[in-house]
C-alpha cells in the first residue's frame, strides 16, 4: 500500500483520451478504502508537468503539509477523521511562455527565433502524440523561415496547426469559438498585434531575478521573464502566441475528457463501494478544470455529489461558474453551483503573482480583440480563475488566504475567492501550510 506522509494512497492513471489506463488500479483503490477504514477521501489532480514523477513529488509535498497540520491539531475537528488519498495521474504537459518555466528558454537568445518556434512545435508534437499530427507539424516547420516575408506562409502555418485540434471543447469563455471561426489571416494578425505595457496584467514582484526552487522541490517561475516577449508583435510573435494558445486549448480539452470520462467512472465505483465516504476534491492548474468537470459531469448525467472542492491556481475561465456573464450565457460549469453538487464550501486560491494563468487569458483577449484597462484582470471578459477567482458569480465571496491557524468563515454552497498575493509566489507555489490549512478548514465545514 502506498502512502503520502502516512496517509494511505491509491493511484489511478488515465490515457490522453480520458479513459482509465488500468482497471486493476481502481480495484486496488476500492480494497484500500475498505481496509483503511477511511471516513474521508482526498481526490487530487495535478496540473501541467513533464512527467508523473513531478506530479508525485507535488502530491508528497502537499500532503506533508496536511499531515503536519493534522498532527499539530491545527484545524479543530480535522484530526478526528480517518483519511485516504486518490492520486489522479493524467498525461499533461507544461503550458506557458517558455521563459515562465525554470530553464525553459535556456540558450535561446530570441523567443521568436527559428529554433525557439521549432522547439514549441516539438513540444506540441509530444503533447499530441499522433503520427498524422507529426506529419502536419513537419510541414509547419518548413514554413518558419518564411513567416516574416510571406503572407501565404503565415496563412498556411495557421491552417496546419489549428487543423490539428478538435473544436469539440470550444466555448465563448476563452474565445476558442472565435479562434476556430476566424480566417487564418485575421487570426495571425490579431495574435501578432503589439500590446502596450499599460494594457498588460500587472505582476507583483516584476523587476528581474533568476529562477529558483521553492520548498517543495517544484521549479518556480522566474520573477519577471516572459512579459517583454508577450508585449512584442509581428508575424513570429503571432506564431508563438498561436502555439501557446493551441497548447492551452489541447490541455483544457484533455482535462475535461479525463474529468468527465475515466475519473468520473472511478468515483462512481468508489461511491458504490463506500456510499458514506466523504469526498474532497483538490485540483491544481488544469487539474482544477479536471476535478470541476468531474463534479459537473456531462449534461443529463447523474451528478456525483462531493463534500468540498478546492481549486488551487485554476487554469480555466473566471466566468466558468458565472450567471449571465456576457449578457446571454451562463458559465460552462454553472450547473455545478445551481445543482448543489458540492455540499460544502468551494475554495479558490487566486493571485496576480500567477504569471502562467496571467498570460494564457490575455491571448484570448487578443483573439477576441477585447480591450480592458488591464488585460487578464477581473474586468477583462477573458481572465483566469487562478488570477481573479470566480467572477460574475452571485454565490462567490471574496476574501483572503489566511495564515495557518486563523479562522475562516467558509460557508456550504458558497465559492470562496481567497486572494493569495501574500503567500503564493507563482503558479506552482501551492504546497504551503496556508493552502493546506484552507483546504482542511473547508473539510471540517462540509
Amino acid at each position: 500500500m502506498k502512502e503520502l506522509s502516512g496517509i494511505p494512497c491509491g493511484e489511478v492513471q488515465f490515457t490522453k483520451d480520458g479513459a482509465i489506463h488500468d482497471n486493476a488500479e481502481v480495484d486496488d483503490l476500492v480494497r484500500l478504502l475498505a481496509s483503511s477504514g477511511a471516513t474521508d477521501l482526498f481526490v487530487i489532480a495535478h496540473g501541467w508537468n513533464n512527467d508523473m514523477d513531478d506530479a508525485r513529488r507535488m502530491y508528497q509535498a502537499f500532503f506533508q503539509r496536511v499531515r503536519e497540520l493534522l498532527d499539530d491539531r491545527r484545524v479543530a475537528g480535522a484530526s478526528e477523521r480517518t483519511y485516504a488519498v486518490l492520486a489522479l495521474l493524467w498525461p499533461s504537459k507544461r503550458f506557458a511562455e517558455e521563459s515562465l518555466i525554470a530553464g525553459g528558454a535556456a540558450g535561446l537568445d530570441e523567443p521568436d527565433s527559428d529554433d525557439a518556434l521549432g522547439q514549441q512545435l516539438d513540444r506540441l508534437e509530444e503533447l499530441l502524440d499522433d503520427p498524422q499530427a507529426s506529419a502536419t507539424l513537419d510541414q509547419a516547420r518548413q514554413l518558419i523561415p518564411r513567416l516574416d516575408d510571406s503572407p501565404d506562409s503565415r496563412r498556411r502555418f495557421a491552417e496546419l496547426v489549428r487543423g490539428l485540434l478538435s473544436p469539440a471543447a470550444r466555448d465563448e469563455e476563452d474565445a476558442s469559438t472565435t479562434f476556430f471561426e476566424l480566417p487564418p489571416d485575421d487570426l495571425m494578425e490579431r495574435l501578432g498585434e503589439t500590446i502596450l505595457p499599460d494594457d498588460l496584467v500587472p505582476v507583483a514582484g516584476d523587476g528581474g531575478g533568476a529562477a529558483d526552487m521553492d520548498l517543495t522541490g517544484v521549479p518556480a517561475e522566474p520573477a519577471a521573464a516572459g512579459f517583454a516577449d508577450f508585449l512584442r508583435g509581428g508575424p513570429r510573435a503571432a506564431a508563438r502566441n498561436l502555439l501557446n494558445f493551441i497548447s492551452y486549448y489541447q490541455m483544457k480539452d484533455r482535462a475535461g475528457r479525463v474529468g468527465q470520462g475515466g475519473a468520473s467512472e472511478v468515483l462512481r465505483r468508489v461511491r458504490a463501494a463506500q456510499p458514506g465516504l466523504r469526498l474532497h476534491l483538490i485540483g491544481h492548474s488544469f487539474g482544477a478544470r479536471l476535478v470541476t468537470a468531474l463534479v459537473a459531469g456531462r449534461a443529463g448525467q447523474p451528478a456525483i455529489k462531493v463534500d468540498t472542492l478546492s481549486l488551487l491556481q485554476a487554469a480555466f475561465s473566471h466566468n466558468s461558474f458565472a450567471l449571465d456573464w456576457d449578457g446571454s450565457s451562463d458559465g460552462l460549469f454553472r450547473r455545478m453551483v445551481t445543482g448543489g453538487m458540492v455540499s460544502g464550501p468551494v475554495v479558490i486560491t487566486c493571485t496576480q503573482n500567477d504569471r502562467a494563468v496571467g498570460v494564457a487569458y490575455p491571448l484570448a483577449s487578443r483573439i477576441a480583440r477585447q480591450t480592458a484597462s488591464w488585460l487578464g484582470d477581473k474586468n477583462d471578459p477573458y481572465g483566469g480563475m487562478g488570477r481573479n477567482g470566480a467572477q460574475h458569480t452571485p454565490e462567490a465571496i471574496d476574501g483572503f488566504l489566511l495564515p495557518a491557524g486563523q479562522d475562516y468563515d467558509l460557508r456550504p454552497g458558497k465559492l470562496h475567492n481567497l486572494n493569495a498575493d501574500d503567500f503564493i509566489a507563482n503558479h506552482s507555489d501551492i504546497c504551503k501550510n496556508e493552502v493546506a490549512f484552507a483546504v482542511l478548514s473547508a473539510v471540517v465545514r462540509a
